[in-house]
């Protein structure tokens, strides 16, 4: 999936923007502090930020190498000169002379103790080359000679999410894009934070602040998707994957990821189309070719002949998801454990499918083994609150349990969903009557009777009738309990 795959890519570029977005207001800051009767290191460390200054219009590598030998004059001139140390670093770092940098922004730390600036862009230039470990120090210190310094936050925040503390990682973003409200890629990032936090309502808030201020930000936008489906809210992801199409026509690595994106959300006709935009050159890209055949429709036929077909098949595409989702569903019931064996592969190739992992417990269900399904489906639905295979086979395991109360909440909802299903009031009515709610079942079993059909629902008709005159006479004995009373 997209954040998954790009999150310490796109934390890492940040890092390197931030170098452009925070230092130009430093050099600013810097440049006020002399006045016209200035010595001569003072002119001449003006002289290098007006160089610095026209690069940050032009980009023009020539600019950077005049400022620089601007500052190490004014550092010459006077070696005590901290502002020139570091400012001569930030340039080294903008030519890629990454180590001399390293030392400038080291001499200026040395020179002035108490200034966050030169601890911070050094530990953003650690971590960015794979130093964490002498970064975070450097860090943390210049957060604590100044709580707002953006490079600082950034940078730490990128170091603990590699760390594995996302709940960290997550606050000091928060933080960050606190202290600048107005940069997109800030809010991206703390984004991805909060999506590898598990908390994707937040994640969609971040990115829909990035794309408040850049609304043709296709990252934000994708992400944004991605969030809203770990949200369970499909409507609102498919409305960004769809606006993201016309981009994808130019951006092969986006067209995958949205199409990666419509397949998990179900939509696999979309995928396929999606995929269409993909130039013939970058078919070979591993994640193309392993879609595209995740997206082959494959033949579910229930016919010997099918079955060898897909074996057949599965021997050549032993990653292809549908294909062994299709084979657990043809062995679901003729032969359980083989379909869990399917079922558990498919969900290790694609984790993010609900309906892989659906499959998984409806297999166990076949198997008896009615507890672990319903940990699975509980998880399902917490990520995909709509989905009625969930939903059908959590009320069964639910059921199965004896855990009659949470089970009718699950037909109840299989009741709204799908009023044409006779069956699920005999359910519904069975676990009342379990539970001793007599009325409830009375009421449940009497719609069942209304609306099922003979012949497809002929072995719960007989048992209901069986049942009813009892049940009768034990509501007028004004036996049974009312609905809500704790079971004893």
């Amino acid at each position: 999936m997209p954040s998954r795959l790009y999150s310490h890519v796109l934390i890492k570029g940040l890092l390197i923007a931030l170098v452009l977005l925070v230092a130009p207001s430093v050099v600013r800051a810097q440049g006020d502090e002399f006045g016209d009767d200035a010595v001569d290191p003072f002119k001449l460390f003006q002289q290098g930020e007006n160089r610095l200054a026209r690069f940050q219009k032009t980009r023009e590598t020539q600019d950077l190498e005049e400022a620089l030998e601007f500052y190490e004059e004014a550092a010459r001139l006077k070696p005590e000169f901290p502002e020139a140390e570091y400012q001569r670093g930030y340039t080294l770092v903008l030519l890629n002379r990454a180590s001399e940098g390293e030392k400038a922004y080291r001499r200026a730390a040395e020179l002035r103790p108490d200034w966050a600036l030169p601890r911070a862009s050094l530990g953003s230039l650690l971590a960015r080359t794979g130093r964490e470990q002498e970064a975070e120090p450097l860090l943390r210190r210049a957060l604590e000679l100044d709580g707002e310094n953006l490079t600082a936050l950034a940078a730490l925040a990128a170091v603990r999410g590699r760390a594995g503390d996302k709940a960290e990682a997550v606050k000091l973003w928060r933080r960050a894009t606190a202290v600048e409200e107005r940069a997109p890629t800030l809010w991206l990032a703390r984004g991805a934070a909060e999506q590898e936090a598990k908390d994707p309502a937040a994640a969609a808030e971040s990115f829909s602040r990035a794309l408040e201020l850049e609304p043709r930000n296709t990252q934000a936008r994708l992400r944004r998707a991605e969030a809203y489906l770990d949200a369970g809210d499909k409507k609102s992801a498919l409305t960004d994957l769809r606006n993201l199409q016309d981009p994808a026509r130019r951006d092969t690595q986006l067209a995958i990821d949205i199409a990666a994106l419509f397949d998990r959300a179900g939509q696999r006709e979309e995928a396929r189309e999606i995929l269409k935009y993909v130039p013939e050159e970058a078919k070979r890209d591993a994640r193309f070719t392993q879609l595209e055949a995740a997206l082959t429709p494959v033949n579910c036929d229930d016919t010997p002949e099918a079955r060898a077909a897909l074996e057949k098949l599965l021997a050549s595409e032993p990653r292809n998801a549908s294909l062994l989702s299709c084979l657990g569903q043809l062995n679901r019931k003729a032969d359980p454990e083989k379909a869990l064996e399917y079922f558990r592969r498919a969900a290790e190739i694609e984790p993010r499918n609900v309906s892989y992992a659906t499959g998984y417990a409806a297999s166990l269900i076949q198997l008896r083994r009615f507890a672990p399904a319903a940990n699975i489906l509980k998880q399902v639905l917490a990520v995909a609150p709509e989905d009625y295979p969930a939903h059908a086979n959590f009320a069964t395991a639910l059921y199965e349990l004896k855990l009659y109360k949470q089970a009718i909440v699950e037909y109840e909802w299989i009741a709204r969903a799908r009023p044409d299903l006779a069956v699920v009031y005999y359910f519904i009515g069975s676990a009342h009557d379990h539970l001793g709610e007599y009325h409830e079942a009375l009421a449940a079993y009497e719609t069942f009777i209304a609306r099922a059909d003979a012949a497809t629902n002929q072995l719960e008709i007989e048992k209901v009738n069986l049942r009813l005159p009892t049940l009768r006479n034990q509501i007028k004995r004004g036996e049974g309990k009312k609905k809500g009373r704790d079971d004893k």
